[in-house]
């Protein structure tokens, strides 16, 4: 099969003398160079740089597996701490053992040297490719994986699933194009893989996505944040209490029930071992052994630090590149925004990169990881600046490790790449006009209380998940990340989810009909309708059912009727049938608020300040793709909905059983 790829059933790396000379004498040139530009820290000569280098990787190679074997509380903080503690030692005891070969002045200037050696060798290896750390790496997590005693032997074989998050099929055609995506592009070209476009539902965001590809179902998910009325309180795709409860309202057909992983997802889909993982962050806040081939390399820590750095550099940078040249739409990129970024740009993808690979080598079923770093850095940067396609080549570079991965796992394993939703770019609605929805609402509504909520976006959970797990503070943390929940006192809410704007309402505990809008607030539909930045609104009927208002146009769904314009044609032309599903959830809005878009320039606007954004319709944030094994069937109807991608994922994970099964009737 295409898809699967020959075993050897242990981790035994053929790993060259020439190789492990070379790293060998990496690691001595950064001991002498750190040397050289550190005030407190020497080396006698290059020889004794060579010396203390062995001891160094020895004493990592024995030590940190046995710290990483530790089980705390807290473990994301009190591993990187005891790590960087290691580190120290490390050196300390290199001076003492090596008799002076290398000098030490204290534990302030070992810890320094410490990060300035990772970050002189890892400059070193990307020049020199003497890089070995990947055989270094399965080796360790084979041994993590082994002592366990979880590890599964069986021919029958299991599949991985990666998610890009953000990322839609015509960018990633053009990024495989131009170099920016070769490992996937090579799948295409060799023909072990196929790639294929779905549809997003009406809210094009991980929330409703994940709900529909890991649940089963996104039923009553409406947009990243919206009110429950009756309840008087504000759900949030980032929270995880709201995480917990909308799983909880949708389990029963988990994706990675029976022995499945998730690791870096807001929905766990039922699984029964979970890392970074928004729902069940409970869970999560003690000891974790899912991290512990990551702090088993003793090199990871100062390495990882040494990245985070570097990417925050670059996004410093890259914003004063853009601001330099004056490039438009360009997004905030201040504050702590590159910390940020360089969390989830490193941090978070190399501990999920470790628990994919530990996954693989303990032999389990199926494994569902997000990746959002692509995500991240468009929101802020554009759908196809340079750095944000260097994002995604990155994630291309890991993903081709975890293909090489694959012949040392105790089962065969398929690979396959999907996004939960695209990206669409413009110039926010408040960079257009100076003044947000809520301004707008609240000049056309018959109420001085109008509160807004927006922020932040979806990839910023995973960033805190992993600060809850290095805390210890739980679900609860969420609450304080996220916005005050209760909004039982409020007169108006508006909301942004994208460039999907949601209006409540608060008059009454349920749903505002057209005609009781007209009657309370007769400015409002008029001021939405007739905004040049508002593509369409939509709003029930009591006499016409679920109404869309265009600027010159108004579609009745109930019958699809249209008088004057169709508000709906610049978009898909499934738009109508997603728009009537939404408009019949329970928690729907008074008002649907989507932005224009035009077709010409491919842009719209985000209620937001994300210059390329998610969660309403228009352009490519509908448009997201699945790449997947030539053997595992694709359906012939076109993929509309998350619910179908479950299905079709699920008949995946179970191909080579029911394919047994109907051989055998």
């Amino acid at each position: 099969m295409h898809g699967l790829e020959p075993r050897r059933g242990d981790v035994r790396p053929e790993l060259r003398l020439g190789r492990l000379v070379l790293s060998l004498l990496v690691g001595a040139a950064s001991v002498f160079i750190a040397a050289g530009i550190l005030p407190r820290f020497s080396v006698g000569g290059f020889w004794q740089a060579l010396g203390a280098a062995l001891v160094i990787g020895l004493l990592n190679a024995v030590l940190a597996p046995i710290v990483a074997a530790i089980r705390l509380p807290y473990t994301v903080a009190t591993s990187f701490l005891l790590v960087l503690l290691l580190d120290v030692f490390v050196l300390r005891a290199t001076d003492a053992l090596t008799d002076g070969a290398i000098v030490v002045g204290g534990f302030g200037a070992a810890l320094v040297a410490a990060l300035v050696i990772s970050a002189i060798s890892t400059a070193l290896e990307v020049v020199l490719g003497a890089n070995d750390d990947e055989a270094y790496s399965l080796r360790v997590i084979h041994r993590v994986a082994g002592h366990s005693g979880e590890r599964v032997e069986t021919d029958v074989p299991g599949i991985i699933y990666l998610e890009i998050d953000g990322l839609s099929k015509p960018v990633l055609q053009r990024a495989m194009r131009d170099g920016n995506a070769p490992q996937m592009a090579r799948w295409l070209a060799e023909d072990t893989h196929h790639l294929v476009e779905w549809e997003t539902d009406l809210s094009s965001q991980t929330g409703a996505s994940q709900a529909g590809i890991l649940m089963g179902s996104n039923e009553d998910v409406p947009a990243f944040r919206w009110v429950e009325k009756e309840r008087g309180e504000l759900m949030v795709c980032s929270n995880p209490d709201d995480c917990a409860e909308i799983e909880r309202r949708h389990a029963g057909d988990g994706l990675l029930r029976d022995g499945g992983a998730s690791r870096g997802n807001l929905l766990s889909g039922e699984a029964d071992f979970v890392l970074l993982t928004a729902s069940r962050v409970s869970a999560e806040k003690q000891a974790n052994p899912g991290y512990r081939a990551f702090f088993a390399n003793g090199f990871n820590v100062t390495r990882t630090l040494v990245l985070v750095i570097w990417e925050a550099i670059l996004e410093v940078v890259a914003a004063a590149r853009q601001r330099r040249r004056d490039v438009r739409p360009r997004g905030h990129r201040g504050g702590i925004y590159p910390l940020l970024r360089a969390g989830m740009c490193v941090v978070v993808r190399d501990l999920t990169v470790y628990a994919v690979l530990t996954d693989m080598l303990k032999g389990r079923a199926a494994v569902y990881a997000t990746f959002a770093s692509y995500d991240e850095v468009a929101h802020h940067s554009g759908l196809e600046r340079p750095d944000t396609l260097e994002a995604l080549r990155k994630l291309d570079q890991q993903f081709g490790r975890i293909e090489r991965a694959r012949r040392y796992a105790p089962r065969p394993y398929r690979l396959v790449v999907l996004s939960d939703h695209g990206q669409t770019q413009g110039a926010t609605f408040k960079q257009r006009n100076g003044y947000g929805l809520d301004d707008l609402v609240r000049e056309s509504v018959e109420s001085d209380q109008v509160r807004a909520v927006g922020g932040e976006d979806e990839s910023r959970t995973n960033v805190g998940v992993a600060f809850d797990e290095a805390t210890g503070q739980g679900e609860e943390s969420g609450e304080k990340r996220g916005p005050k929940k209760d909004v039982s006192g409020e007169e108006v809410v508006v909301l942004g989810s994208g460039n999907l704007g949601l209006v409540y309402l608060m008059d009454e505990p349920r749903r505002l009909t057209l005609e009781e809008i007209e009657a309370r607030h007769p400015r409002l539909l008029t001021a939405l309708k007739a905004h040049p930045h508002v593509g369409f609104v939509v709003v029930r009927s009591e006499r016409d059912g679920a109404v869309v208002l265009g600027p010159r146009g108004v579609r009745y769904l109930a019958d699809d009727r249209v008088e004057g314009d169709d508000p709906l044609a610049p978009f898909s032309p499934t738009a109508a049938r997603h728009l009537q599903r939404s408009d019949g959830f329970e928690h729907a809005p008074d008002l649907y608020v989507n932005s224009f878009y035009d077709p010409e320039l491919d842009e719209g606007c985000a209620f937001e300040e994300l210059i390329s954004f998610h969660g309403g319709m228009g352009g490519l944030q509908t448009r997201p793709f699945i790449m997947a094994p030539v053997e595992l069937p694709l359906p012939a109807e076109p993929i509309v909905g998350a619910a179908e991608v479950h299905r079709l994922l699920k008949s995946w994970r179970y191909y080579d059983q029911d394919a047994v099964a109907v051989g055998t009737e």
